[in-house]
């Protein structure tokens, strides 16, 4: 069973990204605010959960929240400042949205950045241990899904309906037969093989 809550007696932010490892796509954190001593024995790590549990959990998630939100950071963003500040950027995007202001931050990890003057923490494997951590993952995750099947018809050639852009077999083979497009992230070894020339500025898929 989950634990609701770090620290008791206060508003407490739970944190969490998806997208950090993909090829192509925006980085997306979710940012949530439970209401106290809430309880949900469904609640779980992401990645633990079926998508149509998730799905599910998503809609009991916006439904209790006291506050919840997505922040969201570009390719071009993650290309320009690396993906760990990119991840950063995008838990502070979230907690940006926030309708309530939180007094306490849990974060997902061991790498954040000072939220204002708003004291936080990190959890390594937090969304397998808080209820708020993993409320954010299951967030973060499903609004990128919906995000990448939108871009999945634009450029049906590299499976992003079911790799979501991760370094898929199939994606790579789909660079290689039609290069890049505007949403990949071009400061990553696309390829894998440390062959980032191959792709010029202008080289986008059809």
């Amino acid at each position: 069973m989950l634990k609701p809550y770090l620290r008791t007696g206060c508003i407490e932010a739970g944190c969490d990204e998806a997208g950090r490892g993909c090829l192509a796509g925006s980085v997306y954190a979710g940012a949530v605010i439970l209401p106290p001593d809430y309880h949900n024995a469904r609640l779980n790590d992401s990645k633990q959960l079926s998508a149509k549990q998730r799905y599910a959990l998503r809609e009991e998630i916006e439904r209790d929240a006291v506050a919840w939100a997505i922040g969201v950071v570009s390719p071009d963003e993650i290309d320009h400042i690396n993906i760990l500040n990119a991840s950063i950027l995008a838990m502070h995007r979230a907690l940006d949205a926030l309708s309530v202001r939180p007094e306490h931050i849990i974060v997902d990890g061991n790498r954040f950045r000072a939220y204002g003057d708003i004291p936080w923490q990190t959890v390594v494997k937090g969304d397998g241990k808080y209820l708020s951590i993993a409320a954010a993952s299951i967030l973060a995750k499903t609004y990128r899904d919906d995000y990448m099947m939108r871009l999945h018809e634009e450029f049906p050639q590299y499976g992003w309906d079911h790799n979501a852009g991760y370094p898929t077999r199939e994606h790579r083979e789909g660079l290689l037969r039609h290069g890049i497009t505007p949403y990949h992230r071009r400061s990553y070894n696309l390829l894998g093989d440390g062959q980032l020339e191959l792709f010029s500025d202008t080289d986008f898929a059809d």
